[in-house]
């Protein structure tokens, strides 16, 4: 699904019409038509911050959203900085692979800090 087709989906599952989505985020309801329909150019994909908006006017997942519109989220940013070669032995698997550690992650028991000494 595409960023503006799932927008799409959003607003109307919140029964909104496009001026009112537009008016509460702060934009011109012709340009969430573009985006809805897919019809803008490079320079005029929605920025980090109107995809924010958008998620947080539609109670959507952020990070979501800001995938489909092809931005990374701030986290997932900071984390493959860090480990960057984590995160490109992952982008190597096939799906098959990758849904293998995805099922091992899921699976795994979740790491509880060390205990404190007194």
């Amino acid at each position: 699904m595409s960023f503006g087709q799932r927008l799409r989906t959003l607003r109307k599952g919140k029964n909104l019409g496009q001026r009112a989505l537009a008016d509460e985020v702060g934009i011109n309801f012709t340009y969430l038509s573009k985006i809805e329909n897919e019809r803008l150019d490079f320079a005029q994909f929605p920025s980090e911050e109107l995809t924010r908006r958008l998620a947080k006017a539609l109670d959507a997942d952020e990070d979501e959203l800001m995938l489909l519109a092809e931005k990374i989220p701030e986290q997932i940013r900071r984390r493959v900085l860090q480990r960057p070669e984590a995160f490109r032995k992952l982008a190597s698997l096939d799906d098959k692979a990758l849904d293998a550690v995805l099922v091992q992650i899921d699976e795994a028991p979740a790491k509880r800090p060390p205990p404190r000494r007194k």
